[in-house]
């Protein structure tokens, strides 16, 4: 597996996207903490919005983002949960060309160690669209830091045995 690595780190171009009916930018801790997160990793955020947990809505941006030749990466927060506007999984999912299960296991894994059994309601999920990756996490800081610990591994491409870099559609520059 230790073709899928290289010896200098590579920016990538990310969006974020909070899902929320109630939160605005000047209160969104947790799409900051993921912008954050990211440029101070090396990587650029080339596009973050804030939208209602709206299923169709969630589809349309995220499938512009997919399209898109500079977006290689979507990180979303909110809506993963169980209420009735929870919509995450039921709008991304179908977008994918491949589901990345192993995401979601080792985030529910990493969250039980911090929570407990009350992980069993996160449905955190990833997925490839169009050499696209897509990372969906609960609407949480505190999950953002937790989803941010396999990410920040997982989108750098020095990181061994391998990595989701190699996978993803290259950027013009």
């Amino acid at each position: 597996m230790g073709h899928c690595t290289q010896s200098q780190f590579q920016p990538l171009n990310i969006a974020v996207l909070t899902l929320s009916d109630t939160r605005t930018f000047d209160n969104d801790t947790s799409g900051q903490f993921l912008e954050d997160a990211l440029t101070e990793a090396g990587h650029k955020l080339v596009d973050r919005k804030l939208i209602k947990d709206d299923k169709y809505l969630i589809r349309s941006v995220i499938s512009q983002w997919i399209a898109d030749e500079n977006v290689q990466v979507v990180i979303s927060t909110g809506g993963t949960g169980f209420t009735k506007r929870d919509n995450t999984p039921e709008a991304v999912s179908v977008l994918f060309d491949r589901s990345i299960e192993g995401f979601g296991e080792l985030f529910r894994h990493l969250s039980f160690l911090e929570l407990g059994s009350s992980t069993v309601q996160s449905r955190a999920l990833g997925g490839m669209a169009n050499g696209t990756a897509i990372f969906c996490l609960p609407g949480s800081t505190g999950a953002c830091r937790t989803g941010w610990k396999i990410l920040a591994e997982q989108l750098d491409a020095r990181h061994r045995p391998c990595n989701f870099v190699p996978h993803l559609k290259s950027v013009a520059e």
